[in-house]
């Protein structure tokens, strides 16, 4: 069982900077799409500084009314500060959309970018990734981690931007206004600009650890998914309900913690802002009684509404914060990933046997391990020759899987070369190693698409070809019972019974028609009947081609020209089913007991 982790409880220092670097770098590409956006965002700031002074404008017209001696109020005059003040704000709604419009485009932009890298990168990591981290975790990368990312980008760039420009230009307008009042305001600065990196020293760490248990949780759920069936006849709904709810609960409690403790930003700084409001007012009123100051009711007013702007961008450079932890988070997890080892480069590294296969295959004191503390394969050295039928047998644990991943090329040897017609699998280009063989796995595998998808696949095929090989692999019969036979959409594979995928996969290597073959217990899946069909099939398929076969059933192998036979990753002894049996050893022990328990 892989072991449980959450980093969030382990953050780094200095994590959010780098995160957030690492963000920024990556949208390097939509560098101009993001000024347009902000040259938007700062007339949409200036528009709404200005306005303050127009409203301002339109009070003094008003309130000169009632100045003794009484007169009327000047209609033109309110009615054209008044068309001014309404162009001024649909103005600023206009830059407002066009800023968010494009903005979003460039986060939905980024966001596709990131899926495609990490798809890409998928492809590009060594399969001892894929065995070290459960599927929920890549999956919630790709999907929450990455929505996450461009959600936040979104709103925070845009919040950060307008929250600058806004809060520099309100200061400059108050100075301007009334640099007494100006200043009285600039008392809360301090409070508010303690309050948020407090906040967000105890806040980042629980967002970090929201993302990873949200990993765990899709990890669950994929789990209990595919794993109905067992679940369901183990009668184990309670106990893998247990373990969801556990982990639902942990996160939970992260998700909890990161909102509740952000949570605080904005009502805090509201709270503080009062007191801004509160000492405008106090301070405003001994200014307008002393005529000397200059200070009019229509002065109050928009500098009643200049600490509205100037709280404004502190609560939204407070809730940017917020977006950009969970942006940090995530994209720590995505970056993360984007930077895992990678198979080694193979660019410019040529195709060498060009000449054709004759399929002669050697393993030269091979030596392997998944890591250092666990050498599988300590030294194998075997030579089959072209055309030969290989079976490797051995009990569980022997190497015999493993054996075929490193011939494969899915992983590398730690020691010792296996060499295709004398030429080393290092030398060659790994998609060159795969096309040498063709494989049919006891795992089987299905995608969403046709049947005749299926089993093409990759390659391209006639319709005598496809025939040939259903044909050859048993089934034609299952297809024609399907509603539109060849076409007949599959959604998932679970309407397909086990033994029907793996006739399917079977067909789809004999398709590939490679120079050899890896069969990996390919007959497990069937019944004796179809296993007797596909057996014949089989040995069609492998006459004059290099094949190895890992076999359990020792009675599918008896006509192999050589039987490696393993035991804690080597070769304890080899020959044909004849000349193993007659030396009445370990082979002999394995194949007696097999037919006993029969």
């Amino acid at each position: 069982m892989r072991q449980r982790t959450t980093a969030g409880a382990k953050l780094k220092k200095g994590e959010f900077t780098k995160n957030i670097k690492r963000l920024v770098l990556f949208m390097r590409p939509y560098y101009p799409a993001i000024i347009i956006s902000l040259i938007f965002t700062a007339a949409s700031t200036v528009i709404s500084i200005f306005a303050p002074q127009i409203l301002s404008d339109l009070v003094n017209v008003i309130t000169a009314s009632f100045i003794p001696p009484v007169s009327p109020v000047d209609m033109g005059e309110l009615g054209r500060f008044a068309v001014i003040l309404i162009v001024f704000y649909v103005c600023n709604a206009l830059c407002t959309y066009v800023s968010g419009f494009i903005m979003t485009t460039v986060s939905q932009k980024m966001s596709k970018g990131l899926r495609t890298e990490i798809s890409e990168k998928i492809t590009r990591v060594p399969l001892k990734y894929c065995d070290a981290h459960p599927y929920g975790d890549t999956l919630s990368r790709v999907t929450n981690d990455v929505d996450t990312i461009g959600n936040s980008m979104q709103q925070a760039v845009t919040m950060v931007i307008q929250s600058v420009f806004l809060f520099a230009g309100v200061l400059i307008a108050m100075f301007v206004s009334c640099w007494q009042l100006a200043l009285t305001v600039l008392l809360i600065v301090p409070f508010m600009a303690v309050l948020l990196l407090v906040i967000m020293k105890f806040s980042q760490p629980q967002f970090r650890k929201q993302q990873d248990e949200l990993a765990v949780l899709n990890g669950k759920v994929e789990e209990n998914y595919s794993g109905q069936l067992v679940i369901k006849a183990f009668n184990a709904e309670k106990r893998t309900g247990a373990d969801f709810e556990r982990s639902n609960a942990r996160l939970k409690k992260a998700t909890f913690l990161s909102q509740a403790l952000s949570g605080i930003m904005q009502p805090a700084m509201t709270f503080i802002s009062y007191f801004a409001y509160a000492a405008v007012c106090v301070v405003a009123g001994v200014m307008i009684s002393d005529p000397a100051s200059g200070v009019t009711f229509g002065t109050l007013s928009a500098f009643l509404v200049y600490v509205n702007l100037f709280q404004s961008p502190l609560s939204q450079i407070a809730q940017a914060a917020n977006v950009l932890q969970s942006a940090a988070a995530a994209g720590g997890r995505v970056f993360d990933f984007l930077e895992e080892e990678e198979l080694s480069d193979e660019t410019g590294k040529e195709y060498k046997l060009t000449d054709g296969v004759r399929g002669e295959v050697e393993f030269r004191h091979v030596r392997f391990g998944y890591d250092d503390s666990r050498v599988i394969i300590p030294d194998f050295s075997a030579k089959v020759r072209p055309g030969w039928k290989v079976a490797i047998v051995g009990p569980t644990g022997a190497g015999k899987t493993t054996m075929v991943n490193l011939l494969m090329r899915f992983y590398e040897v730690n020691g010792g070369d296996i060499l295709i017609d004398g030429v080393s699998v290092k030398d060659m280009p790994r998609a060159e190693v795969h096309d040498l063989f063709g494989m049919v796995l006891q795992d089987t595998w299905m995608f969403e698409g046709t049947l005749r998808d299926n089993i093409v696949y990759s390659k391209q095929a006639t319709e005598e070809e496809l025939k040939k090989a259903c044909d050859a692999a048993g089934i034609t019969h299952y297809i024609a019972t399907q509603p539109g036979g060849l076409d007949h959409y599959v959604e998932n594979g679970d309407e397909i019974s086990g033994g029907q995928k793996q006739l399917i996969t079977i067909a789809r290597a004999m398709i590939e028609n490679a120079p050899m073959l890896i069969l990996d217990e390919a007959t497990s899946n069937v019944d004796t009947r179809t296993e007797e069909l596909i057996q014949t099939a089989m040995d069609n398929l492998t006459r004059g081609r290099t094949s190895f076969v890992i076999a359990h059933r020792l009675s599918t192998i008896k006509n192999a020209d050589l039987i490696l036979v393993m035991s804690d990753g080597n070769i304890v002894e080899q020959g044909t089913h004849e000349e193993l049996i007659a030396k009445n050893g370990f082979y002999a022990g394995l194949y007696n007991s097999q037919f006993a328990g029969e």
